[in-house]
């Protein structure tokens, strides 16, 4: 049995395609999963454009935000059932015996690939998992939504793990994409006052944000960083895709502040850093998520305290799969959906 699949065949850009594959051998601590909605990341898109910075392993199929039906079990797999509606973690590989891992650091082990990059992704009929990747999707939370879990999780990492946010702060965030979107939602959860930042181009997608009672800027904030005291704002996340808006980042936090980054941005750096010194700014970086992160975005889900239907922009199948990539990548929508088994 062969599947439509939206294959990365080569670094260069535009090199994405429609292939078919073959259903995927499972081993005996995997499952199968039917894919039932799997969303379109910003990784996605760079690798479509060829302006990733992290290694691929070409051909691969792409996806990494995913859920569906356990179909087929390793027979080593006990916790798990066939008809089990799952959502999986992105860590395909890891070193179990690694001291971060052991940690339950999994997802900064050197030896980590990922679904979509590393191994074959989601954009496709059936996709192998490692059981111990999945977690119980609820059963009164949609597909369309519980396949968001992922970017939810990278939010949290940036907003509630690696930020120190508390009510009364005041947040900017960075960058109108899914990623930004997400942190803005979270730090509005934690009680501060959020502004999203975005270009002229971004316009429609900042509207999403005033629906997570947020302030929407188009261009300079340093006005808005400025308002209450003169001094800046407490944390900025930077979820934009270049290197530059960290600049911008160090212009807009207070002394003694942070810049949590946590979007991707291969171009190098050509600027000081010495107000990062001058300041006493806190510089961290947010990279990815670990089982307990799932289980708490998973609560937050089920019970709607975090909303990700604002950011949906539409549903396509994996034979749409370019109207879904450029209507994310133009600006049009904030987060594109495919529909492998529709």
């Amino acid at each position: 049995m062969k599947s439509a699949a939206v294959v990365n065949f080569a670094p260069k850009k535009g090199s994405v395609e429609i292939r078919e594959i073959p259903k995927p051998a499972i081993g005996e601590d995997d499952v199968l999963l039917k894919v039932s909605h799997v969303g379109v990341c910003g990784s996605d898109l760079h690798q479509w454009t060829a302006d990733h910075s992290w290694p691929v392993n070409y051909p691969v199929v792409l996806g990494h935000e995913f859920g569906g039906h356990v179909v087929e079990l390793g027979n080593r797999v006990k916790d798990w059932q066939e008809g089990d509606r799952v959502v999986s973690e992105t860590a395909a590989i890891i070193n179990p015996d690694s001291p971060l891992s052991r940690q339950g650091l999994y997802n900064l082990d050197p030896d980590r690939k990922g679904f979509g990059y590393g191994v074959n992704g989601a954009m496709t009929q059936f996709v192998r998992v490692p059981a111990r990747c999945l977690h119980t999707v609820p059963k009164d939370l949609p597909f369309e939504h519980a396949c968001l879990t992922e970017p939810c999780a990278v939010a949290y990492n940036a907003v509630i793990v690696n930020s120190n946010i508390r009510p009364g702060d005041r947040v900017i965030v960075l960058g109108p994409g899914t990623i930004g979107m997400l942190c803005a939602a979270m730090a509005v959860l934690c009680g501060a006052e959020v502004a999203v930042v975005g270009l002229e181009s971004d316009k429609e997608r900042l509207k999403t944000a005033l629906r997570y009672n947020c302030h929407t800027i188009t261009g300079d904030a340093l006005e808005w960083s400025k308002e209450k005291d003169g001094l800046g704002v407490d944390c900025v996340i930077d979820a934009a895709g270049v290197s530059k808006t960290l600049q911008v980042a160090l212009q807009l936090v207070r002394p003694n502040g942070q810049i949590t980054k946590v979007g991707w941005g291969p171009q190098p750096l050509n600027f000081s850093l010495d107000p990062l010194v001058q300041k006493n700014i806190r510089l961290q970086g947010s990279f990815s998520h670990n089982w307990p992160i799932w289980e708490k975005v998973l609560s937050l889900l089920q019970s709607g305290r975090l909303d990700v239907k604002p950011i949906i922009g539409g549903i396509w199948g994996v034979e749409q799969w370019h109207d879904a990539f450029t209507a994310m990548h133009s600006g049009k929508v904030i987060k594109s959906i495919l529909q492998p088994n529709s």
